[in-house]
């Protein structure tokens, strides 16, 4: 099963702690999101690998923004 983080809010990516290949657990940091000078983090929603990271440092974000793909083990 594949799930599509996507961003909760607007904003600006900070930073992103994981590339393609990382394995991930449940509840992990992820990704930063900059908004209104507060880092928000985003965590893993579930276990798995990240396929994909879809976003860099400083890319802007609107509300569902797809931002990290990670596949479920």
């Amino acid at each position: 099963m594949e799930y599509t983080v996507k961003a909760e809010m607007p904003g600006l990516v900070a930073r992103t702690t994981v590339k393609p290949g990382d394995e991930v657990e449940k509840g992990q940091e992820i990704l930063v999101i900059n908004c209104m000078k507060t880092e928000l983090s985003c965590t893993a929603p579930l276990s798995g690998t990240v396929r994909e990271v879809m976003v860099e440092e400083w890319d802007e974000l609107e509300v569902d923004t797809p931002m990290i793909i990670i596949e479920s083990n």
